[in-house]
């Protein structure tokens, strides 16, 4: 399989550390409010990336975090907790709002068929892991405290910017201009592992720790805990590209002075969705969510589709008319899925090649618009029904469209409105009226039919119909 690395900005074979063995862990969300659709366009394809690994044999362990403490308002360290922000907005606890909104995450992945990570770990039960990181980093002089912080001091590293595409200057642009220096870091570049003074004193979580009441840094929690459930080597570091610096930077950082070796070889970043004001975002207001969605009619797969025909690495542009469009070509491809009547076994002879070109597509760095084609090309395809049927089963397992289930609601949906007894009745009489051949008649009823958004079809064993 060859995936694009972020971390040397170039394709390469995918080797994991152990032969079939997976190691992957994702960012998982800071739990303060609803995920937007551009944040869930990340989930998507590394789920999409997660499944294909197990459709292509790999025995994957995904781990994610759940960030309900120390995500602050900028990535320079300061601002407010973003949990704290919530739970000001709806007059509620910081517990209470990771509650509702980790549940209200999950219910989101669901609706868009995004599977559960094996490991969900929260940030604030891994406190003694954090601690115990920290520690290690200031015994091997990564560390410093300043200010009553403790703060991993990046001049200590051979190299920082290790993804090979960051700078000084885009430094600068990730740093808050509403926002002051923090005048006890050593270098510009240097991040808070462990808080206990901070702009703000209200903090509602904090805990005992050798350099005083308080509470970690966003960094260091995506590090313990991967490191905690996958040990120290990684094999797949998933997230968003925003999320590449400084986050990642910092999380690199940190490991590997931790553990002493490189730590993760490969990192899959997914790029923005954007809207008509750019890069989606809930710092502008707003935002639309699988919620929104959904008032407005909208199957959430039809907006997993609307990502998968896109490559995860290129920018996606937003709009309610690209999403009609593609909820037309769903549609379009449900009904093309109920009309398939399968009869016997499926043939392997005719599947292998489709798969084989599957298996090419998404081997190619996960190129999910050839992996839709591939769909497509099985119903125009001569094989027999029971085969497309297996094939876009099979496909399914990676895309997760849920073709075949959603298929058949439709058909039942569309059933419901019709006069079966009706139906049922004009078949009966064309079926007798092609006994006599009475063929002007058969062809009369069949124009009713029609008329009446119904398709028959003479099968060995027997007449079947659906609605178009």
């Amino acid at each position: 399989m060859i995936l694009y690395n972020t971390l040397g900005n170039k394709k390469g074979e995918f080797i994991p550390h152990t032969e079939g063995k997976v190691n992957m862990y994702t960012c998982g969300p800071t739990v303060y409010h609803y995920a937007h659709i551009g944040n869930l366009r990340t989930y998507i394809m590394e789920d999409v990336l997660e499944k294909y690994l197990r459709y292509a044999g790999y025995d994957v362990k995904r781990v994610m975090n759940i960030t309900d403490v120390g995500h602050l308002s900028s990535d320079a360290d300061t601002g407010e907790d973003k949990m704290l922000a919530g739970a000001k907005r709806e007059h509620k606890s910081v517990l209470e709002i990771a509650d509702f909104y980790t549940k209200a995450f999950f219910e989101d992945c669901k609706k868009l068929n995004i599977k559960t990570p094996d490991v969900i770990e929260p940030a604030t039960q891994c406190i003694p892991e954090f601690i115990q990181m920290v520690d290690t980093l200031l015994k091997k002089g990564y560390a410093y405290e300043a200010g009553g912080n403790v703060y991993f001091d990046t001049s200590k590293l051979d190299e920082y910017y290790v993804f090979g595409n960051q700078n000084q200057d885009d430094l600068e642009v990730g740093v808050r201009e509403d926002v002051s220096e923090d005048e006890n870091k050593r270098n510009k570049t240097d991040f808070v592992l462990w808080f206990t003074k901070s702009k703000f004193d209200d903090q509602e979580l904090k805990w005992e720790s050798p350099w005083g009441y308080g509470y970690p840094g966003w960094h260091i929690e995506c590090s313990a805990i991967s490191i905690k459930h996958n040990g120290e080597y990684l094999d797949l570091h998933c997230g968003g590209v925003d999320n590449a610096f400084p986050h990642h930077t910092n999380e690199i950082a940190q490991s590997e002075a931790y553990l002493g070796h490189k730590w993760c070889s490969n990192w899959f970043h997914v790029t923005h969705l954007l809207d008509a004001r750019g890069k989606m975002s809930k710092s502008k207001g707003g935002f639309l969510t699988v919620s929104l969605l959904e008032e407005k009619g909208y199957n959430p797969l039809v907006y997993r589709m609307f990502c998968l025909q896109s490559h995860y690495r290129k920018p996606l542009t937003f709009s309610f008319e690209n999403l009609d469009n593609t909820a037309t070509a769903y549609n379009k491809l449900l009904k093309k899925v109920s009309a398939l009547s399968p009869q016997g076994e499926p043939s392997t002879e005719e599947a292998k090649p489709f798969i084989d070109t599957f298996k090419k597509n998404m081997d190619n760095d996960l190129n999910t618009s050839l992996g839709i084609t591939s769909i497509y090309d099985v119903l125009k395809a001569k094989i027999s029904d029971s085969t497309k049927l297996y094939l876009i089963n099979d496909f399914d397992k990676v895309l997760g469209l849920d073709l075949v289930n959603q298929a058949k609601e439709m058909a039942e949906k569309a059933k419901s409105s019709i006069d079966t007894a009706k139906v049922e009745e004009l078949i009966k009489k064309r079926t007798e009226a092609r006994a006599k051949k009475d063929w002007a008649t058969a062809d009369i009823i069949r124009d009713e039919l029609n008329a009446m958004n119904i398709v028959i079809k003479d099968t060995p064993d027997g007449i079947t119909w659906s609605v178009k």
